[in-house]
């Protein structure tokens, strides 16, 4: 195999294969799949753009029964400062996220069996009543624990949610997509089935959804190749996703412990996804476990998004890793790397663009 007829192909159009993957992962120069990747890259979006948006993280409850290995957040309902929020403090967080310019809420939370599918419902037709924001909320794992917990179907809680003003799905609590890897990172957690089963019934009634990993734990890379065969082959059937996310576990603060991925091994995943995930518009660059500079830098290997500035994250933050971005800071952040910055909202319409002289 030659790398470089093997990217003319690609970049000709013939979708990659598994087994090529494999190969350039190991074989191929960084920069070279990083070249390749921005020019699918630039072919999507030859306006040269590169977006964000303005949302805020709000955990419903840190009380959760699953007890990932990789997690510090969670807490035992006994825990003294384990909680479920208020309305009063849901809604004065809300509140602070609109004056911020935020368009979008991703409410999750632990899989606390003191909820069930009426607390959703009313929290979400609580916020719809009062405020004109997005509802991105809820993961794969928490609809379907909510689900089990109000003896309810998938679809029908989805319906419900959808009713009560449940806009659209992250993609949380996918890891990787191998029953291998969840075994041992997260052996309460729904299986790699459940996960794109959920994804499939909100694709069905008209939700879309993101597509996420956390590589780096345990997982090797026929695992997170597994995974992409996975997202890129539910794609092609329901066309419900609209962007995919990867990140790196963060090792600190958890039961599972073990070393940070490398830098450079995120930025040759992230542009061989780019490549492989053909029927994916929207790659996001992960400048919130990779830090500033890294995540400016998945600009140039395929990345079209940056995601939020993050008004409020508490998971990795629990890990012991903060980074924290402004508007103005993200803007420039994207200018200094020659790309247009863009302010998008959940689905990816843009809302304004800046010049580097903006804030």
């Amino acid at each position: 195999m030659e790398t470089r007829q093997l990217f003319s192909e690609i970049l000709d159009g013939r979708r990659m294969n598994e087994e090529e993957f494999a190969y350039l992962y190991q074989k191929a120069d960084l920069l070279e799949v990083g070249k390749a990747a921005d020019q699918v890259r630039q072919r999507r979006f030859p306006d040269n753009s590169a977006t964000f948006i303005i949302d805020r993280n709000i955990n419903y409850t840190n009380i959760c029964s699953c007890g990932c290995k990789f997690c510090a957040f969670y807490r035992k309902p006994e825990d003294t400062d384990a909680y479920v929020i208020d309305t009063n403090t849901l809604y004065a967080k809300i509140e602070e996220a609109l004056q911020l310019g935020a368009t979008q809420l991703m409410i999750q939370g632990g899989l606390n069996e003191s909820l069930t599918i009426e607390f959703f419902e009313q929290m979400f037709r609580g916020i719809k009543a009062r405020y004109d924001i997005t509802i991105h909320s809820l993961t794969a794992p928490e609809i379907t624990f909510i689900a089990r917990n109000s003896n309810l179907t998938v679809r029908e809680t989805l319906l419900r949610l959808q009713a009560a003003g449940l806009d659209s799905l992250p993609g949380g609590g996918a890891e990787v997509l191998h029953d291998e890897v969840r075994s041992q990172i997260s052996p309460n957690k729904i299986k790699s089935r459940e996960w794109l089963d959920v994804m499939r019934k909100a694709h069905e009634i008209g939700m879309k959804t993101t597509a996420t990993m956390m590589m780096g734990s345990i997982d090797r890379p026929e695992h997170r190749l597994h995974h992409l065969r996975e997202i890129r082959k539910l794609q092609d059937e329901t066309g419900g996703f609209r962007a995919f996310i990867v990140w790196t576990y963060q090792p600190g603060h958890n039961e599972l412990m073990g070393n940070k991925m490398s830098s450079l091994l995120y930025l040759k995943f992230l542009a061989l996804a780019r490549l492989y995930l053909d029927n994916f518009d929207h790659i996001q660059g992960s400048w919130v476990t990779q830090g500033k500079r890294i995540g400016q830098l998945s600009l140039f290997f395929g990345a079209d998004d940056l995601g939020s500035i993050m008004i409020e994250e508490n998971v990795v933050r629990s890990a012991g890793l903060v980074y924290k971005m402004d508007k103005k800071e993200m803007i420039n952040l994207i200018a200094d790397a020659g790309r247009v910055p863009a302010l998008r909202d959940t689905e990816y319409r843009l809302l304004d663009v800046y010049n580097s002289n903006n804030d």
